[in-house]
């Protein structure tokens, strides 16, 4: 199950902002918003809207709604004809090539070769059209975008290609709009998989920017860095409250809390893309993302202020937004680290704080 964040009190300082405006973008300084004081109760409702952000567009998963339109196909064979390609076999039959490609043991690239007698499997198939996503889809089904990434055996860098089709898991009745969004719920793992527009089959993704005062569309995907350099850094210096792994109400903490003081400077942990900037989770608050290359990606929650934008790089130790109290009742830091899709403990790549 999801963490339910407790709360804690906090005190203590960092570091002067003065010391880091050069990495605020202009302009960009201190929110002016409305404080929390905390009376100590702890079922007292998490803020969630408290959250100053730099201009943006809407994600792509809602500036690109999906129809539900999969078709159903049995299963069943195919004998290669003469000119047959594996995607033209894919269109003809209805199924996605990469399954037919995996039901078959078929590695790229790809060869086939006439007489050959084809498995085709059946299910449902969503064929993706431009600027689609993997959470547009997923919610389009209401079904979990998780279980789409491991029955399509999805991998880095989840981009979908137009043209592509893809198995929906699950049954094929009819659901109302209602039902679909009760059974899809947001999280930090469809957000890293799912986020990113789908692309015509040859294109390639656009190359990160290093200013915030360039704004993607929602249209564009983002090529996210191939390697990590360098190690990982602590995002802020402060007491941890909450460890990784398993919390007394039997649920599971993937990251782990800081404690820190409003308007705290929360640092890159290291180099990286951002892929996400937002408050769409609510129990997050203000909320960034940046992946790093070698299947690393870092989350920044219950931020008050967020200075960068999707598709900006980043550099180790650069200020990408402010502490805050969103999605919680009291400043602090909620930090996740993740190789491929696992979370990771961050105290066991993090070095020895001082």
């Amino acid at each position: 199950m999801r963490e339910k964040h407790k709360r804690i009190a906090v005190g203590g300082a960092f570091a002067a902002l003065t010391l880091l405006g050069g990495c605020i973008p202009p302009g960009a300084g201190p929110p002016t918003r409305p404080r929390t004081v905390y009376t100590g109760d702890p079922t007292a409702a998490p803020r969630r809207d408290d959250v100053a952000a730099l201009p943006a567009p809407p994600p792509a998963w809602e500036a690109r709604p999906v129809t539900a339109d999969a078709r159903t196909i049995p299963g069943s064979t195919y004998i290669v004809e003469r000119g047959d390609t594996l995607r033209g076999i894919a269109n003809k039959t209805g199924a996605g090539s990469e399954a037919i490609a995996r039901a078959n043991g078929l590695a790229p690239p790809y060869v086939i070769q006439i007489g050959q007698r084809l498995t085709i499997p059946g299910g449902r198939y969503h064929l993706v059209r431009a600027g689609e996503t993997g959470i547009a889809i997923a919610r389009a089904y209401g079904v979990d975008w998780g279980r789409v990434v491991t029955e399509n055996d999805l991998a880095e860098p989840y981009i979908l290609r137009v043209g592509q089709r893809i198995l929906i898991p699950g049954d094929a009745r009819p659901m109302t709009i209602e039902e679909r969004a009760a059974a899809f719920r947001l999280d930090i793992d469809d957000i890293v998989t799912g986020g990113q527009p789908a692309i015509a089959e040859r294109a390639r993704p656009t190359r990160p920017t290093a200013s915030s005062a360039r704004v993607l569309p929602s249209t564009a995907a983002v090529a996210p860095p191939t390697t990590l350099t360098g190690g990982f850094q602590w995002p802020v210096r402060g007491e941890v409250i909450r460890k990784f792994g398993p919390v007394a109400s039997g649920e599971r903490s993937d990251g782990i809390k800081i404690a820190v003081p409003l308007d705290t400077p929360i640092l890159a942990a290291a180099d990286g893309t951002v892929a996400y900037v937002g408050s769409e989770i609510p129990s997050l608050g203000g909320l960034v993302i940046i992946q790093h290359g070698s299947g690393w990606t870092t989350v920044y929650g219950h931020a008050g202020q967020l200075l960068v934008q999707r598709g900006q790089s980043v550099k180790r130790g650069q200020m990408i937004a402010l502490s805050g109290d969103s999605g919680t009742n009291r400043p602090e830091l909620h930090f996740e680290m993740r190789q491929g899709r696992t979370p990771v403990d961050p105290l066991t790549r993090l070095p020895a704080r001082p």
